[in-house]
């Protein structure tokens, strides 16, 4: 057994309350008062970084279930009813409810199916944040609404009317359809310059939790774009927040220099940077992505030339 008068000499107890060995009032409301401003400078960040695992996790399960999906498909264009009348106005339009319904709703599991006046009744917010953290915007429920089809190429693309659906996990989803997609691309007359806008299909805005905030582009917000009717293509890009100043040789090395997770886009999803440009805030100007026999694309056009050097792109994380 220890001596503990050898190891207290002075003969004090070891342990005293109430006296100057214990922490009195004030030193325990200081010492809580700074565990909890610490706390509130903290937690939103690790909640913020909670949030966005989560959100990646739940983006990679949609994206893999997107694309088990399409490839169960038949040929992609040529759903629903387009009526013009004389004047070229769209009088009868059931393309993309008809995509929903008659195609996708065959090889996905969907609750609920909604048209473009009523998709918050699919769960969808009746505005969005762009990635940009612009102020709200109402959310699109056309064709030209999305993406401005007075563009060059969008000849063919008529302004057909956004669907909505939910599916079995939870999410909500937007649907921009265009039944005269085509598998090539288009070469402008009398240049080496082609039209990409036609080898898209649809186009989808998916909002992970609903309306349940925050609604933000890049966060619980994200998009998917499927190219191509017969061999189809399905992509969905998270774009980084701001352009990355490039050369031909270092548009790979810029992008994991930027961050890691991030890589050049590939052609198709340039295709769907374009598609998307305003839901996330992206200027009229023009992005490369591949050194050597890579895409130079005018994001003023939507039209694409290979082989041209640019300066910027945007870069991506899948």
């Amino acid at each position: 057994m220890k001596n503990l008068k050898a190891e207290n000499p002075c003969n004090k107890p070891l342990f005293r309350w109430g006296g100057g060995y214990a922490f009195t009032m004030a030193e325990i409301l200081l010492s809580l008062t700074i565990i909890g401003v610490v706390a509130a400078i903290t937690l939103p960040s690790l909640t913020g970084n909670i949030n966005e695992r989560t959100w990646n996790t739940q983006r990679k399960a949609l994206y893999a279930r997107f694309s088990q999906a399409i490839a169960l498909m038949p040929a992609l264009n040529g759903y629903g009813t387009l009526t013009e009348d004389e004047s070229g106005s769209v009088t009868e339009d059931t393309a993309a409810e008809t995509f929903v319904t008659a195609g996708l709703s065959k090889v996905l599991k969907i609750n609920n199916i909604c048209d473009a006046n009523n998709m918050d009744d699919c769960g969808l917010p009746t505005q969005y944040i762009r990635q940009d953290n612009a102020e709200k915007i109402d959310w699109p429920t056309t064709m030209d609404s999305l993406v401005e089809l007075s563009g060059c190429g969008f000849g063919s693309i008529q302004n057909t009317k956004a669907a909505a659906f939910e599916t079995a996990n939870g999410e909500a989803i937007a649907l921009y359809y265009n039944p005269t997609c085509i598998s090539d691309l288009v070469q402008l007359s009398g240049t080496n310059w082609v039209q990409t806008q036609r080898r898209v299909c649809a186009n989808l805005i998916y909002d992970l939790n609903g309306n349940k905030g925050p609604n933000t582009i890049g966060k619980d917000i994200g998009v998917i774009t499927i190219l191509d009717p017969i061999d189809p293509q399905v992509v969905a890009p998270v774009f980084a927040t701001r352009d990355s100043q490039i050369s031909s040789a270092s548009v790979g090395a810029t992008c994991t220099a930027f961050d890691t997770e991030y890589r050049a886009p590939n052609f198709n999803e340039l295709i769907s940077l374009y598609f998307n440009k305003h839901l996330f805030g992206f200027a009229e100007n023009s992005y490369y992505y591949q050194a050597g026999d890579g895409w130079y694309m005018a994001f003023n056009t939507g039209s694409a030339l290979k082989g041209m050097d640019g300066s910027r792109t945007r870069c991506v994380k899948r």
